[in-house]
């Protein structure tokens, strides 16, 4: 395979014979269960772009060849969509193309798509402390799948999902064509804000809004265990929630807790409170005395700074359900929901109103 560009270095096309492309195959997979596969095609080749030329010449070299692409910024991809392919391929994994360049006049950031969540958050933090990104929670997920994906985050009750901050993207098609989105048009625009990047072209960077956040916001974690208490604590927070003052974001974890009881039994699942509130501890804690009295926060508990499977709930579920998840967590590690009444946008990720809560 050779590219068509004189600026790309030898370094940067990773053949199976090259010393770097076991480290590199093995680094940018989170899910080793397609690493330790033995029945699936291996990538002909890794490509390591550090420029858009560079990602022009391995898209033209790829169709030259007859190489099929998929395109990796963080490996997060549980489904394996961004390593896998039936026919001979190539990846595109973006991890040497990750600047982050904040305006911070206008109050947007180009973001590359090989940048992670947590350097999108460390990069604005240094430039403003009242500025932030409406993006996840895990530091090392990769910009391009977060925001192609939709982009769920603690932020997202009173600022939407990142994919509702796109402003604009520079774009490279399946013919080499370098584009924004004046130039593809606003149907590519829309479909890759939540309908996912790589199915349409490979997104190098996006331009995004920035939104404004207070200099001190309050955070908390409860723990409690999943007994008839914890149960009814989280029945009651499914109607509580959603109704909450926009800038009050709580989910709820549920989780297998190691070891055996004082009674020779499995210990109990229990089941964290956990929230980011957009404001002061004093505010945080007349809303919660007024509307989640139950919950029992005390003064303490406020500070002040795997695969996931998902899926949407429509209509509350039955007390009954979580006396039966306290049962099944006795066998299973983690379990995670996410809070939300977010309205619909013009994008096309569908999880939208209607949706009370990620589960």
């Amino acid at each position: 395979m050779s590219f068509h560009t004189t600026s790309t270095s030898s370094s940067v096309v990773h053949s199976q014979q090259s010393s770097s492309y076991t480290y590199l195959l093995q680094e940018s997979q989170q899910n080793p269960r397609w690493l330790n596969s033995t029945s699936l095609l291996k990538p002909s080749f890794i490509v390591t772009p550090k420029t858009q030329n560079e990602i022009q010449g391995a898209i033209l070299c790829a169709k030259k060849d007859g190489l099929q692409i998929r395109v990796m910024s963080g490996g997060h991809d549980y489904e394996g969509l961004s390593l896998l392919c039936k026919k001979p391929f190539i990846i595109l994994d973006l991890v040497d193309y990750r600047s982050t360049n904040i305006d911070i006049e206008n109050e947007t950031a180009w973001i590359h798509s090989g940048a992670t969540i947590g350097e999108v958050y460390y990069n604005i933090a240094k430039k403003s402390n009242i500025l932030g990104f409406p993006a996840g929670l895990c530091p090392s997920v990769g910009v391009g799948g977060h925001l192609s994906g939709g982009g769920i985050g603690t932020m997202m009750r009173k600022y939407g999902m990142a994919a509702d901050n796109i402003i604009d993207a520079n774009l490279v098609d399946a013919n080499g064509t370098i584009l924004n989105r004046k130039t593809t048009g606003e149907d590519v625009f829309w479909a890759i804000r939540g309908g996912g990047g790589a199915s349409f072209v490979v997104i190098s960077a996006w331009k995004v809004r920035l939104v404004r956040v207070p200099s001190l916001v309050t955070v908390f974690t409860i723990h409690k265990r999943l007994d008839q208490e914890g149960v009814e604590l989280v029945h009651n927070w499914r109607y509580i929630a959603s109704k909450l003052p926009e800038g009050l974001f709580i989910r709820v974890l549920i989780q297998q807790i190691d070891g055996i009881g004082k009674q020779g039994n499995v210990k109990l699942p229990e089941v964290l409170f956990n929230s980011l509130f957009l404001g002061l501890k004093s505010d945080l804690i007349s809303l919660m005395n007024a509307n989640f009295p139950e919950l029992g926060l005390k003064m303490e508990d406020y500070k002040s700074n795997f695969k996931a499977i998902s899926d949407f709930v429509v209509e509350p579920m039955p007390e009954s359900v979580f006396q039966g998840i306290s049962e099944r967590f006795s066998h299973k590690k983690l379990v995670f929901m996410i809070m939300d009444e977010i309205e619909e946008y013009e994008i096309p990720f569908p999880h939208r109103k209607g949706n009370i809560y990620n589960i």
